[in-house]
């Protein structure tokens, strides 16, 4: 594939996480994911149509070369997320920023070394999957729709989060873990739960419990 500028890159990587989210890929949704203006976003959507990376008919789409470029993009930002936590220790929150700027400048043999330092793994340190890794995608349910004494255990925090302030700092701190397991013990009228694990009971708001992504276990009878 031949390189392209990192603005590209990005625009790619934010339209590829949008659809991985189930997010409407709409040029306000670009702009807010990247924090620039929706006129800098249409200039540059028409920019990439020009490339071949996006159609326009009606909606935003990668094309085949789009999609290949983001799924590289987004593979090495998440290998690099992974050896920022596992290998150098740094909190999820500094991972993910850095590994912004690690995603444009890896080169293909540093990727494949970084691969195998690490065993090949299959998802972020977040739990979102690996272009191109051995990832299968569990029958996974949104943390809000469990029931209440249900037992469940995370399996991944998606993009969406990641780019919320404080969210991911909050998450680690909180032991919301992809592995950890819990229990959802109450929910609020505003779609707000509260979760037990590791011992703690943590509230997660609306916002971030459909974006929490866990498998459920055993549903505890509710108390009479």
């Amino acid at each position: 594939m031949p390189e392209y500028r990192p603005a590209f890159e990005e625009y790619c990587e934010a339209i590829f996480e949008l659809q991985e989210d189930a997010v409407d890929v709409i040029q306000a949704r670009i702009a807010d994911r990247l924090n620039v203006s929706r006129p800098a976003v249409s200039e540059m959507i028409h920019r990439l149509a020009e490339e071949g990376l996006v159609t326009l008919d009606g909606a935003i789409r990668l094309t085949d070369t789009g999609r290949a470029l983001a799924e590289r993009v987004v593979r090495r930002h998440r290998l690099a997320e992974r050896f920022l936590t596992d290998i150098l220790g740094l909190s999820w929150a500094e991972a993910h920023r850095e590994a912004g700027r690690w995603e444009h400048v890896l080169s293909d043999p540093v990727e494949a070394a970084m691969n195998r330092l690490l065993g090949e793994p299959t998802t972020c340190p977040h739990g979102n999957p690996i272009p191109g890794s051995a990832y299968e995608d569990p029958e996974a349910v949104r943390l809000n729709d469990v029931a209440v004494g249900g037992e469940f255990v995370v399996t991944r925090i998606t993009e969406e989060l990641e780019f919320a302030d404080g969210v991911l700092d909050f998450l680690e701190e909180s032991a919301m873990l992809p592995g950890k397991r819990g229990r959802l013990t109450a929910v609020s009228p505003d779609g707000a739960v509260t979760v037990e694990i590791d011992g703690h009971h943590v509230g997660i708001g609306e916002f971030a419990g459909s974006r929490i992504l866990v498998l459920p276990e055993t549903a505890a009878p509710a108390s009479a």
